[in-house]
């Protein structure tokens, strides 16, 4: 019997330290000057990619990010630094990645398994599990500022963020998946997606789009006293302006509906914000269900997801997510 032949999806999934530093040293080529990292490693928490925290002897430490293969092209990753540079300029507070001796000045390099990487300056700070009304009117003005930016470049290749793509597709591959325990779950399942997604459809029709952050959540803010950095804008995309508003403010009580009017009312401050778009946030939360399923599911043969979701494909966790979506549309 013949050996099966190695993939580029197992070198991501057996990188080794002793290979995570070399790509690294390579890419800053900064063994020409006698430094070398120390060999403290650190590996920061991540599914989708695989981040480190490297040190240097010279006292410089950096973030390293290895993309998962076949996620994105290196066009795509390169309009995500694109974005992240124009940002920077702008003096808007973001983490880009940086230029890469080793790569003639590029923010990519790639290791001899075909993995595309980027190294990034280290930024410390805290996550914030509330935001008190300061903390909501500062990234209200910031969001402006980065949607402000993103209107004034030129359309680029990331994805667009819609019924079809986070949400019909995903239900395709899901239905042709075997994370289901029996066919009347999975039938079960797609009555519900496709119910909800011919219902928001509409919605998406005429809307603006512009390149956004995408994955806005509180665990990509970091906090240094008052001045956030904006993290991981791996999942830009071109979505509706709102797509970064609720991700901020994800609830539905009353004390959210205020929260999400003073980041909209700071927006203002900045950008025109089409209020209209606040109808679309349980579509987008609705596609966001949709999508994350089939994400698991897409990447189940990582050894880290099994793992990191013990309960998925069982019938409970598809009835949890059918209640999840079904809600979305009562509001």
């Amino acid at each position: 019997m013949s050996k099966k032949s190695k993939t580029i999806s197992d070198s991501f999934y057996e990188l080794s330290n002793d290979q995570v530093l070399n790509s690294v040293e390579k890419a800053l080529a900064r063994t020409e000057r006698g430094l070398r990292a120390t060999g403290s490693l650190l590996t920061l928490n991540s599914l989708e990619n695989r981040v480190y925290q490297i040190e240097f002897e010279d006292g410089l430490w950096v973030v390293s990010k290895f993309y998962r293969p076949q996620r994105w092209t290196k066009d795509q990753v390169l309009d995500e630094h694109d974005f992240l540079q124009a940002l920077l300029e702008l003096e808007i507070p973001v983490v880009a990645p940086l230029e890469l001796p080793g790569e003639n000045h590029s923010t990519l390099s790639t290791t001899a398994d075909g993995i595309h990487l980027a190294v990034f300056p280290i930024v410390k700070g805290r996550l914030l599990d509330e935001l008190s009304p300061t903390h909501l009117e500062t990234l209200g003005r910031y969001l402006g500022r980065i949607h402000r930016c993103s209107q004034a470049m030129p359309r680029n290749s990331r994805i667009h963020l819609n019924p079809k793509t986070y949400g019909w597709e995903p239900l395709e591959q899901l239905m042709e998946s075997d994370f289901f325990e029996t066919d009347s779950v999975r039938q079960q399942y797609r009555l519900t997606a496709e119910r909800f997604l011919k219902a928001i459809e509409p919605n998406f029709r005429h809307s603006r789009i512009m390149l956004t952050h995408g994955d806005c959540h509180l665990g990509n803010t970091l906090w240094k006293d008052q001045q956030p950095f904006f993290l991981d804008f791996d999942d830009c995309c071109y979505a509706p302006a709102v797509q970064d508003i609720w991700m901020i403010v994800r609830g539905r009580d009353e004390q959210a509906l205020k929260e999400r009017e003073v980041l909209v009312e700071s927006y203002e401050q900045m950008n025109e914000f089409d209020r209209s778009e606040l109808q679309m946030i349980e579509a987008l939360r609705g596609l966001r269900i949709l999508h994350y399923s089939a994400w698991i599911a897409k990447r189940w043969d990582d050894p880290s997801f099994p793992r990191a979701f013990p309960d998925f494909s069982t019938t409970r966790y598809w009835q949890d997510e059918m209640s999840e979506i079904s809600r979305c549309l009562e509001f």
